[in-house]
Order: C-alpha cells, then sequence, then structure tokens
C-alpha cells in the first residue's frame, strides 16, 4: 500500500505526461503491489471504442514509460457521467485456502449459475463485499496510511540501530549475578 502523498506524486507525474487530449480530466489514479489505474473523464459525445482508437499510441507511450519506471503494468479507465468502464487491466491470481464450509459458499454459486468457477465466485464475493462495505474498506484503508505515517516518523527509520542503546550481553551476565 502507498501513502496518500506517494498516490498524489503518482497522480501528478500521470497528469504531467498525459496529452491534454487524451481525457477532458484525469480523475483517479490507483495502485497496487501489480498494476496502476488511470481513469479519465471522456466527453459524453465520444464511445469508448473511439477513445481507445483515439488515445491508443498516445496512451502506450506513458505505460511504457510508468511501467519502467514504476515496474507495474497500467490499466486505463474512462467515466462517462457515472458510467466507469475499465479496460486494458489485469486479472492476477491469488492463492488462497478455503475450508469445506467456505469452498460450499463457492460451489453454490457455481451450481446456481451465478459464477462459472470458484475463482468467478470467489471475485463476485471480493467485488459483493467492495460494494457492501465501501465506508469501513475506506475507513480501514485511512488507518493503514495513518500507521504508515506513524512508522515513518517513528524512531529508526534509516533500519540502523544505535549500538551504544543496545545493552551488551556481559552487562546482563553481570547485573544478573551480583
Amino acid at each position: 500500500m502507498i501513502t496518500a502523498e506517494q498516490n498524489e506524486q503518482l497522480r501528478a507525474w500521470f497528469a504531467d505526461r498525459l496529452p491534454v487530449d487524451v481525457y477532458e480530466s484525469l480523475t483517479d489514479v490507483t495502485v497496487d503491489r501489480e498494476e496502476i489505474t488511470v481513469v479519465g473523464a471522456i466527453p459524453a459525445t465520444e464511445s469508448v471504442k473511439e477513445f481507445r482508437e483515439r488515445t491508443r499510441e498516445q496512451r502506450i507511450e506513458v505505460a511504457r514509460e510508468a511501467e519502467e519506471l514504476y515496474r507495474r503494468k497500467v490499466a486505463w479507465a474512462v467515466q462517462s457521467g457515472d458510467d466507469r468502464i475499465l479496460f486494458t487491466h489485469l486479472a492476477v491470481p491469488v492463492m488462497t485456502r478455503l475450508r469445506q464450509p467456505e469452498r460450499q459458499v463457492l460451489d453454490t454459486l457455481v451450481a446456481g449459475g451465478v459464477a462459472r468457477s470458484r475463482a468467478d465466485a470467489l471475485a463476485w464475493c471480493v467485488r459483493l463485499v467492495g460494494r457492501n462495505t465501501d465506508e469501513w474498506l475506506t475507513e480501514l484503508r485511512d488507518s493503514l496510511a495513518k500507521v504508515q505515517q506513524v512508522r515513518a516518523a517513528g524512531p529508526d527509520v534509516t533500519g540502523e540501530s544505535d549500538a551504544s542503546d543496545a545493552p551488551d550481553a556481559t552487562d546482563s551476565q553481570k547485573s544478573g549475578s551480583e
């Protein structure tokens, strides 16, 4: 997870590199361990297909630079009114271990035609939780950002310890025998 400041720097990086005619405005840049997702507003009069064709070369150029610099793939999305359409994104496998009751939930979703496979059923569950607990997840992410700030401001930020503060092994042996 990156800090809010790092996320804003990333957003600024994309805003500086994207030509002004790609998006009407840059609305969101989201990052995780594997991928950076760039979302921008497009005019209501332009279709996603038209946008993708018109901006393909520009987006590829920016994505190549970002992928080399940040070591993550770049995904693109558009916002048109209330609709957000994501394209060129990754589907990353995630390993998990589930007990039988949890597997039965997934199998029920598959048997009921909600999902094609256990993997699809698990993705469906994650989307459902995300949609229904968005406020709680936002609060949790904010708390994690605060933890990162506290850690960064804490002692031993450089990872080096001061040898003068560490007790000497012979001192502890002496104090225990005296």
